[in-house]
């Protein structure tokens, strides 16, 4: 799952740079939340893995509180960019004639509803569940479940849901890697 992550999001910021195309504030935006993913799924994955393979669950102090920053700070940076492409889309479609019966009330809704259970609830409910969960005893197995959905899953699918079904991203990465265009 890691190494999509970071191939996934990785083709996505080649795809926007090497595209003057899509050279717009929402391509920006979307190869800025692939770094950010990248980084934030860096802060704590290769440690975990190391641990795993090591069979080795010590990390010093120095190394934690550092793990910690970057982990709060990439995790921050992900939600004020999502709120920044939010404002983004809001400016480019908030005049069109037909927007109100478009997006009527119930789809809107519907979107928000649909929003806060592949990523926002997926995120925050396993990373408070294991919070909260710290003080009743549990299988490390359980908090380990959870803590790769908060840090690995939503990072990952965040290439699929954002870019990689965009027509635009579709043909830069083809031209990317020179498939022929049909």
């Amino acid at each position: 799952m890691y190494l999509t992550t970071v191939f996934g999001n990785l083709l996505i910021i080649l795809a926007v740079s090497s595209d003057s195309q899509i050279h717009t504030p929402m391509y920006f935006f979307l190869a800025d939340l692939s770094f950010i993913d990248i980084c934030f799924t860096s802060t704590t994955i290769p440690k975990m893995l190391w641990n795993i393979q090591t069979q080795s669950k010590v990390i010093t102090y120095k190394g934690c509180i550092t793990q910690i920053f970057f982990f709060l700070l990439f995790a921050g940076l992900d939600d004020f960019l999502l709120a920044v492409m939010a404002y983004d889309r809001f400016v480019a479609i908030c005049h069109p004639l037909h927007y109100m019966v478009i997006m009527n009330p119930s789809y809107c809704v519907l979107l928000v509803l649909a929003s806060w259970m592949m990523i926002v609830s997926l995120f925050y409910c396993t990373a408070l569940g294991v919070y909260l969960s710290s003080a009743v005893p549990q299988s490390s197995y359980t908090n380990a479940v959870a803590s790769v959905m908060y840090t690995v899953v939503t990072s990952m699918l965040n290439p699929f849901i954002y870019s990689l079904r965009n027509r635009d991203i579709k043909r830069a990465l083809k031209r990317l890697i020179w498939v022929p265009m049909i």
